[in-house]
């Protein structure tokens, strides 16, 4: 048994508590409990982002595929050459040069350039995009470097000869931006054309397994006139 003052372990008939001296009556009282441990605190689970609120934006190269990061390279280096000298003329004493944006309509392809980059970037900083796409995103892509490398081709294909300067020569930046528009479609253009020679194909009549012989009686008859003895 235990003191009931101090919960000293007692003797069998012990009538004083050893430590403290209080006479021990004689019902048995149960040990003090022990001090429980604190329970640990719950794991801290994150807050739900609020309705209504933007996502967190944070670059991540990782959520780049492969088409999308040459198609990203490609379009800024054509972006960058919009400013540089595309077309020039050598006057002897003087030369002049132009950039692509003397032809009008490559402002469409600085637009469609920009929106590109963008959208790349924000593919990669938002986790999940905080808007959808009125269609597929390899078809998005596809149209849009498609329509770069069509307006591309055209500014390098027509020199600014209509301003009365015979012997107008391309600039460096010329060279540029029409390689990095090739590259920047290629990776949606080549799946693509391969997806429409594919429903090409199944879309032909299958051809017969083996040719047809010709039954007509051109080929099976003969001389079958009377014999004579």
């Amino acid at each position: 048994m235990f003191c009931s003052q101090c919960g000293t372990n007692l003797g069998d008939g012990a009538q004083l508590c050893p430590r403290c001296g209080a006479r021990v009556s004689s019902q048995v009282t149960p040990p003090p409990p022990a001090a429980s441990a604190p329970a640990p605190p719950p794991p801290a689970v994150p807050a739900p982002r609020p309705p209504g609120t933007a996502p967190v934006f944070k670059i991540d190269a990782k959520r780049w595929s492969r088409p999308q990061r040459i198609t990203l390279v490609a379009t800024v280096v054509l972006f960058v050459s919009l400013f540089l000298p595309w077309f020039s003329h050598d006057f002897g004493f003087a030369s002049v040069s132009v950039d692509a944006l003397w032809h009008g309509w490559m402002y469409l392809t600085l637009l469609i350039s920009l929106a590109i980059i963008l959208y790349l970037v924000a593919q990669a900083g938002f986790a999940e995009m905080p808007f959808e796409l009125p269609v597929a995103e390899d078809r998005l892509l596809l149209v849009g470097t498609g329509a770069n490398a069509v307006l591309t081709v055209l500014a390098f294909a027509f020199k600014p000869a209509g301003i009365g300067l015979p012997g107008v020569d391309w600039a460096f930046g010329a060279y540029v931006g029409l390689v990095a528009a090739i590259v920047a479609v290629t990776p949606y253009a080549g799946p693509a054309l391969q997806t429409l020679q594919a429903r090409r194909a199944a879309s032909r009549p299958n051809a017969p397994a083996g040719g047809t012989a010709d039954t007509g009686d051109a080929g099976t008859t003969g001389d079958t006139g009377p014999a004579t003895a």
